[in-house]
């Protein structure tokens, strides 16, 4: 009888994620590059000082995830993020920065950042939020979560716009929602960009992600109707 052939175990090898870091401070991105070169997962293929350096290595390097800064010298980091986005859409931008100001997180959000994590942030929560924003998930750090909480982010919603977020979550249009509310699609097209802009996101399904980490959908009951023609 002919031994059977041994069995030979091949180790899948997982594809390290490629960053790109941006920040105007060389230290602070040595640190960061030295730091996260420790990692088996990451790669970091290139570094910028500015936003019109980091457009062009964006270009040339395609990396998976860009870690870049708000405040900087010339565009800033916000800024950068626009072009990015605009130049490439699918782009993966987590902001790592020192700056908590409402007005920073909510403009990078509503920009196309996928995460916004703090420079107090530590290793393991970095690690964390550089692989929740790869896998497509957000990543926010425990102090923007406090500052996206806070009644600036989560107060300024009518009842009527909480209304329209709830059928916005279930994923009712425009026409749907004004015909479940009793009011014109006019209106309720208006509600929807209401609920968008105060939000500071740039769509709905952004607008509904920001909403479950606000925690407003919580206090919102599903509200299951048939639509008609279905």
């Amino acid at each position: 009888m002919n031994a059977k052939p041994a069995r030979t175990h091949v180790a899948m090898v997982h594809p390290r994620i490629r960053l790109l870091l941006v920040d105007d401070h060389p230290l602070m991105r040595a640190g960061l590059a030295n730091l996260l070169g420790t990692e088996p997962d990451f790669l970091v293929v290139a570094q910028a000082d500015d936003g019109e350096a980091a457009l062009e290595l964006w270009r040339t390097h395609k990396p998976d995830v860009c870690l870049l800064d708000v405040t900087m010298h010339g565009i800033d980091g916000i800024e950068t993020l626009r072009r990015l986005r605009q130049a490439d859409p699918s782009a993966c931008v987590l902001m790592l920065t020192s700056s908590e100001a409402p007005e920073d997180i909510a403009q990078s959000m509503k920009a196309g950042a996928c995460g916004y994590v703090t420079k107090t942030v530590r290793h393991e929560e970095l690690v964390r939020a550089i692989h929740d924003v790869h896998a497509g998930r957000r990543a926010v750090s425990a102090d923007v979560a406090e500052q996206l909480a806070a009644p600036a982010f989560s107060s300024s919603l009518s009842p009527r716009e909480l209304e329209v977020l709830g059928l916005m979550r279930e994923g009712f249009t425009n026409n749907e929602i004004g015909r479940l509310l009793g009011i014109s699609t006019r209106t309720a097209k208006a509600h929807v960009a209401a609920v968008i802009e105060k939000l500071g996101v740039s769509d709905r399904t952004q607008a509904v992600a920001r909403a479950f980490d606000l925690g407003l959908l919580r206090a919102v009951p599903a509200r299951s109707v048939a639509r008609k023609g279905r």
